[in-house]
């Protein structure tokens, strides 16, 4: 892991594209202000984690058995066809 010290306004860069600035501390809670391309996730740590429990959790629940197709084809039944003059 890398430990960095920033001050209040400065920032560090994360592959050229995410911008993570310092925007506010406030006793001992430090408020992150994070610059990333639209297709970079940013999550915090706990809701991350709760993203893939979740996404495991869907993998793992029972599948269904979806029911094999017959190689033959059905046969639908036929509309009876109304006498002349009957009202449809």
């Amino acid at each position: 892991m890398l430990i960095l010290s920033r001050k209040l306004g400065e920032s560090i860069v994360i592959d050229g594209r995410i911008t993570v600035r310092i925007v506010r501390v406030d006793g001992d809670t430090v408020k992150l202000g994070i610059a990333a391309p639209a297709e970079v996730p940013v999550h915090r740590q706990e809701v991350y984690q709760e993203i893939q429990l979740s996404n495991q959790a869907a993998l793992t629940k029972g599948r269904r058995v979806v029911p094999k197709l017959s190689a033959e084809r059905p046969v639908l039944p036929t509309a009876t066809p109304l006498p002349a003059g009957s009202p449809a």
